[in-house]
């Protein structure tokens, strides 16, 4: 009996530690839409969101591509900054999610 009672009140702890409003804060929800969200990335300027959006593209180009050099028709700076792509990469890291992770672990 005793553990119907602890399963009984695990799901309202739970729901407890869900509703505090500290996690899921990385999908901003898309309002009208059914599943769709869109997430902050941060730039300084116009010219920052060129900058990475073209190393997106070098870099996809650059695997998608066998013969590498073929990217030097394509632009004249095919070199790709990889520290800009790994920004990008941690701007998109949800953080508190993960928190909540370790939160939910402690109830299994």
């Amino acid at each position: 009996m005793k553990i119907e009672i602890e399963n009984k009140e695990r799901p309202e702890e739970l729901l407890e530690l869900i509703n505090k409003g500290r996690y899921f804060t990385k999908l901003k929800a898309v309002p009208k839409e059914t599943n769709s969200f869109t997430i902050p990335l941060k730039v300084s300027s116009y010219n920052e969101l060129n900058l990475m959006v073209s190393d997106l593209l070098k870099a996809s180009i650059i695997l998608l591509n066998p013969d590498a050099n073929g990217l030097s028709s394509f632009t004249k700076d095919f070199n790709v900054n990889v520290m800009t792509l790994l920004e990008i990469a941690l701007q998109l890291l949800p953080e508190d999610e993960m928190e909540l992770l370790d939160d939910l672990w402690k109830f299994q």
